[in-house]
């Protein structure tokens, strides 16, 4: 019940209002706005204004793209908030009696620690910014066994800067390159192992929307080039994921070796 008076309370545009609820027997029931275009699975400003703008830090603690509402304008508003909590205060112990949240979404440090704090629905976040980018499920155990986590699949591509390999085919060519670059480099941050290492939420917004100008001053301009007859890149109106190769300089010639080749047979090993 205290749970329930509390969110009944919050209102803020990005998150959806509790309206009512129904407890009978043992069906209990959350009742919220209707939202038109469903969840993101089938864009977040609510999460900041959880962990800075409340009066006290919430932590939602079961952040997912099915509990990311879309309503009749495309505005993401943050729904569910049957797990959530008030972040610990200085002097609590932080521990956590019981782990909540969704597999494949669930903050390993949480998860193995017990210690919540605003930086796991942070990592949260960083999943469901790697499902927008791969288009893949966040837990897949129908994939091949090193294709279960998504997290742990995207990682070792991003690292090697093989970003155009995680990339969801549906939309490549259909973005500028420099704006998917950021958007990826906010998820890795975000998964972070450590939960010290992960930006806040205000950050990643900041991040996020430097990105989303890159990529609309990055339309208008290639608007503008095909109205006055530009030229085509491939038939794609963005630039290619991969990072520009530099030119390979010409290979300096070696050097005469003082050593007789013939001689390297009969060096004994030290």
């Amino acid at each position: 019940m205290t749970q329930l008076n509390l969110f009944s309370a919050i209102r803020h545009e990005n998150l959806v209002p509790l309206i009512g609820y129904c407890s009978e027997r043992d069906q209990q029931i959350l009742v919220y706005p209707f939202m038109s275009n469903g969840s993101l699975q089938d864009r977040l400003y609510g999460l900041t204004f959880l962990h800075t703008f409340a009066e006290r830090c919430i932590i939602h603690r079961d952040v997912k793209s099915s509990n990311i509402l879309l309503d009749h304008s495309m505005n993401a508003k943050v729904a569910d908030f049957g797990f959530s909590k008030y972040a610990p205060q200085e002097g609590d112990s932080g521990a956590s009696l019981e782990v909540r949240g969704t597999a494949g979404y669930l903050d390993p440090e949480y998860y193995s620690t017990q210690h919540l704090s605003a930086k796991s629905d942070v990592f949260s976040f960083g999943v469901v910014l790697l499902e927008i980018i791969s288009g893949r499920e966040p837990l897949n155990i129908q994939r091949p066994r090193n294709e279960w986590s998504l997290v742990e699949w995207a990682k070792p591509y991003v690292r090697e800067s093989r970003i155009d390999e995680i990339v969801d085919p549906g939309i490549k060519g259909g973005y500028h390159a420099e704006a998917m670059w950021r958007v990826v480099e906010v998820a890795l941050a975000c998964i972070e192992t450590f939960s010290a290492y992960r930006p806040c939420m205000p950050d990643i917004v900041r991040e996020l929307e430097d990105a989303l100008i890159i990529e609309n001053n990055a339309s208008e301009y290639m608007k503008s080039i095909d109205s006055i007859g530009g030229y085509s890149l491939g038939g794609s109106n963005r630039f290619s994921i991969k990072p520009p190769v530099l030119p390979t300089p010409p290979p300096t010639p070696p050097e005469p070796s003082p050593i007789n080749p013939q001689s390297m047979a009969s060096v004994a090993p030290r």
